[in-house]
């Protein structure tokens, strides 16, 4: 890992520890905000101990783009979970299709931001 990258990566893992420290509830009830609060640290700390030893250039910036995601997502909607996709069983298939094409095509619908939360729930 670059100086560069690595520089980037702690100031997201900063970052996301200030959100939660100021981070306020969408119904403004303590315990909601507490949870929500840890929730934010807990996931933070869970992804990026996961992916620590992660040396591929690829793999971090993609890493680094979901977190970017997951941050503005988060922010906008004022909520800290991921925020979930809905797809028809079948939607995504033409006629005569096989299931494994099926998951395919499922797999690379996914949005970047709900990669690594499949991963670790």
């Amino acid at each position: 890992m670059t100086p560069a990258t690595r520089q980037k990566v702690l100031g997201l893992y900063r970052k996301i520890f200030q959100i939660a420290k100021k981070w306020q509830s969408a119904s403004g009830q303590r315990e909601e905000t507490i949870k929500e609060k840890e929730y934010i640290k807990n996931e933070a700390k869970t992804l990026f101990r996961k992916n620590k030893n992660v040396t591929d250039p690829k793999l971090i910036k993609q890493c680094i783009e979901e977190c970017e995601a997951r941050i503005e997502i988060g922010l906008h909607y004022n909520i800290p979970y991921p925020r979930p996709i809905h797809l028809p069983p079948m939607g995504l298939a033409h006629k005569g299709r096989t299931l494994q094409h099926q998951e395919k095509l499922r797999k690379i619908s996914k949005p970047i931001y709900l990669k690594s939360h499949d991963e670790i729930s």
